[in-house]
């Protein structure tokens, strides 16, 4: 399955935004040896960081509608810890009926078949 990992984000200091960053990187390399594929929307945080530097104008409902897009994409959501974007995630995703998991212990084991082998060799 592909995983949309649903967790905050945004908090008081970059120390708790990293933490959180983390949590997410964390639970998808949970999720990848589960035999599943995570999607990280954490990973946007790179793009924020270049977004202020820069002065784009990347607004908080820039990066909810990027990720909505790859949430539609994915078979189900891995809910980490309530935040605002997490929440409207998540009701979406039951909107969507996306399997839903609230911890990395229902998401399932599954083996894993490595489809790029023959290049890897």
């Amino acid at each position: 399955m592909k995983i949309y990992v649903a967790g905050p984000y945004t908090a008081d200091s970059p120390e708790q935004v990293q933490e959180n960053v983390n949590r997410a990187i964390d639970a998808a390399i949970t999720v990848f040896k589960k035999g599943h594929y995570p999607y990280i929307p954490h990973l946007t945080h790179w793009i924020e960081l270049r977004n202020i530097e820069t002065k784009q104008g990347l607004e908080w409902k820039d990066y909810l509608e990027m990720d909505r897009v790859w949430l539609e994409s994915c078979d189900g959501l891995l809910y980490l810890l309530p935040s605002k974007g997490a929440d409207i995630e998540l009701k979406h995703a039951k909107n969507e009926n996306k399997k839903i998991f609230l911890s990395l212990d229902e998401v399932p084991e599954i083996p894993r078949e490595y489809k790029f082998q023959k290049y890897m060799d």
